[in-house]
């Protein structure tokens, strides 16, 4: 199977899980984690291009599990995750980790910010190495075992 075809089949299965645990996605916790990691795998390189915010943007639109959150706030803490990483990423990148971490009390909530990484890292066909990296980071701060997203 072709690379590009296992990143899609990857994030569709990921997608499935998500809305497998929609309901029990609902806290605050979960929303902040999951926007810091849009944020994170969006910065991953040491910059968010406009195409990376668009891809945040119709996640958020269009993701059924992020619909527990009234848009405009997810995309202003978004906004705010992002802005931290581009100002200084190393020290931003400590701070959004300690958000990511905020999920780690729940473990549902935690496999699903890790799966809301890969599904943005692979939503443009290339869950590259730099993406691959930083949600593997968000693994350790969620105590999750990487190897169990093929991290």
């Amino acid at each position: 199977m072709a690379l590009w075809d296992r990143v899609k089949e990857s994030a569709s299965t990921m997608q499935t899980q998500l809305m497998a645990k929609k309901n029990d996605l609902k806290s605050g916790a979960f929303r902040d984690s999951s926007m810091a990691m849009c944020a994170l795998v969006a910065a991953a390189d040491g910059t968010i291009d406009p195409s990376e915010r668009q891809r945040v943007a119709q996640l958020i639109a269009t993701n059924e599990v992020l619909q527990n959150f009234p848009a405009d706030e997810l995309r202003r803490r978004f906004d705010e995750y992002a802005d931290k990483l581009t100002a200084d990423f190393a020290f931003g990148k400590v701070s959004v980790l300690q958000e990511v971490a905020k999920a780690k009390k729940k473990p549902a909530e935690a496999r699903a910010v890790i799966q809301i990484g890969i599904v943005i890292g692979g939503a443009d066909g290339d869950f590259d190495q730099t993406e691959r990296a930083v949600v593997r980071e968000a693994c350790f701060a969620l105590d999750l075992p990487p190897h169990e997203f093929d991290l």
